[in-house]
């Protein structure tokens, strides 16, 4: 397992580097004249990320040579179509005002541009790896409040702002000149002559740190003030959720054991209570034991993975404008970790007795698969019909079909063969009985779904203020970089969970409640829940997402996360319930 996962390391990073944008094979280094790489990528509404379409769906002049880059898989998940822009940025070379075209538009071209400016569409672009941004055009309001009042107006010209160090390019900011302008206003033809103008300007800024400025906005005082206060906010819930349960379950299973010691002294007839009048039943296996411990195992392979991208994270290799390589190592990493699964739920699976591994290895490869296949194939299609980039090519669906069928499934069988090997029995403290005892009544607030709320609450509160500035990231275009402490966060998540988790799982059995198994998991994993809850605020108080291919992106894929974390949580919460379990029990005399 240990050298799956250094592999699993390995590979990731490697292909996470090669999934970055490149120039052509270039070195990023230029003599002057020398032409530098320039591609458009994808035009859209700038409040609906997810909805982005091809640069050239929109009627712009065509360059005299169409070349589409070739993308790696990361950049294809990310929606990225590279194509050869019409502009001439060669290496030093200033230009004032050069006409790219003429260009005629049709009563449907102008609708189609009069359309985009109205949803503030924008373009993105690359150039020598740095990318370009820009708005379309720009509506007239001033005074007038009827919709049906308003003038819109295309950008006709852009201006390059290129800086450079010796032989390399450092930045470029490209401006529309806000008087060059086409109404759009009305349906009928008109007459647009593109322009562009390049301006090179020399700095002493390093090529090593070009890529700084992108992430300063994460970095600004104001925003680390808030980051740090997320972080104080959840080391403060941690100290006192972990020392007040700690206190009160040191005293009282303190007094618990005395109890008990002096229970075994006294008369054999003596009436046991609490949590140890349930020794016979506590370890009792728990029903459908095929899906907890196929749970149980995608929740540590999904554990696996995360700790796998906060390492990649803390050493630079999600740097700003690679998104692609994200999408690449989660891929991978979660390919490569499914031996993990297979594994742990195999080995769970036989350790609770179970005959039928073959079974709970295909329950095991489906139960978070099954769901994000699912939701992909209503999300692809939906992006197909919008023509948009979302839409994953046949060629990329393929690969990563194999990837599935060639790696993710062999490792999987692997590891549940490797588990079912493994001979590791249960090591239950105490004998079970032959017939499980009653439960006796209890009130409504210790029922699962009160449990739940009461256990997903605190871990959520802790990592709440953090939230917005990941959704802003994933579905916005803030950057997000400080992965330090978003790593302190989910830490911090970890530990207050499996608390919170374990106060739950005593109070249960205290109360002579012995179906603990499926209650901690749920307990655990309930915080997933908690960040759809969040999603749905997010969505309509925090973001202008809008329409229904953004809302179906965003609902549906958040619905992925949250079970991933619900399964990854829920993992979690029961391994530690379970350790705090065995403990109590194997510290009193049982009969």
């Amino acid at each position: 397992m240990e050298q799956l996962q250094y592999y699993a390391f390995l590979v990731a990073v490697m292909i996470c580097f090669a999934g970055r944008v490149r120039s052509d094979g270039s070195d990023h280094k230029y003599k002057s004249g020398d032409a530098v790489p320039l591609y458009a990528n994808k035009v859209g509404p700038f409040h609906n990320p997810s909805e982005t379409y091809r640069y050239f769906d929109l009627p712009f002049c065509l360059p005299d040579h169409i070349k589409e880059k070739k993308e790696a898989l990361g950049e294809v998940l990310n929606g990225d179509r590279l194509i050869t822009a019409p502009y001439e940025l060669n290496f030093l070379m200033d230009k004032d005002s050069e006409v790219i075209c003429k260009k005629p538009l049709t009563k449907e071209e102008v609708t189609k541009f009069r359309d985009a400016v109205m949803k503030d569409y924008y373009f993105q672009m690359y150039y020598d790896d740095l990318p370009i941004w820009g708005f379309l055009g720009k509506v007239d309001k001033e005074g007038k409040t009827d919709p049906s009042e308003y003038n819109y107006n295309l950008f006709k010209h852009l201006h390059f702002e290129i800086f450079y160090n010796k032989d390399r390019v450092i930045e470029i900011n490209a401006r529309t000149d806000p008087n060059a302008l086409v109404d759009i206003t009305e349906d009928k033809e008109v007459e647009v002559e593109f322009m562009y103008s390049v301006k090179w300007k020399e700095t002493t800024t390093p090529f090593e740190k070009r890529m700084e400025k992108y992430s300063q906005s994460s970095s600004l005082p104001h925003h680390l003030e808030i980051h740090w206060f997320s972080i104080i906010n959840s080391c403060v819930t941690v100290l006192l959720l972990t020392g007040f349960l700690a206190t009160i379950l040191m005293r009282v299973l303190k007094n618990d054991f005395v109890k008990y010691a002096h229970d075994e002294e006294a008369a054999d007839d003596q009436e046991e209570t609490g949590w140890k009048y349930i020794h016979g039943d506590v370890f009792r296996y728990p029903k459908f034991q095929s899906v907890l411990a196929a749970a149980v195992g995608s929740g540590t392979q999904l554990f696996t993975l995360t700790i796998f991208i906060f390492i990649l994270a803390l050493v630079g290799v999600f740097y700003p404008y690679n998104r692609g390589a994200l999408f690449t190592a989660l891929v991978v990493i979660y390919a490569l970790t499914s031996g993990i699964a297979g594994y742990t739920a195999s080995s769970f699976y036989c350790q609770l007795e179970g005959t039928n591994w073959v079974r709970n290895l295909l329950l095991t490869g489906g139960l978070f698969c099954g769901p994000l296949f699912l939701t992909f194939c209503f999300l692809n299609t939906v992006a197909i019909a919008y023509s948009a980039t979302a839409a994953l090519p046949f060629g990329t669906i393929v690969v990563i079909f194999l990837i599935w069928a060639l790696v993710t499934s062999p490792l999987l069988v692997l590891g549940g063969i490797a588990g079912k090997n493994s001979k590791a029995e249960f090591q239950a403290p105490c004998r079970t009985t032959k017939y499980p005892r009653e439960i006796p009544p209890l009130p409504w607030y210790r029922g699962t779904l009160p449990q739940m709320a009461m256990a997903g609450f605190l871990p959520f509160s802790a990592i709440y203020i953090e939230l917005y500035y990941i959704f802003a990231s994933v579905w916005g275009h803030r950057i997000y970089t400080i992965y330090s402490i978003l790593f302190i966060v989910f830490i911090i998540l970890l530990i207050v969970t499996a608390f919170i988790t374990v106060a739950l799982t005593y109070f249960q059995l205290a109360a002579e409640d012995h179906e603990w198994w499926w209650r901690s998991f749920l307990c655990g994993g309930s915080t997933g829940l908690f960040i759809y809850g969040y999603c749905l605020y997010y969505y309509y108080a925090r973001s202008d997402m809008s329409g229904f291919m953004q809302t179906s992106f965003f609902f549906g894929y958040m619905a992925c996360i949250c079970y991933g974390f619900f399964l990854m949580l829920g993992m979690v919460g029961f391994r530690a319930s379970l350790f705090f379990v065995r403990h109590i029990y194997r510290s009193i005399k049982c009969e």
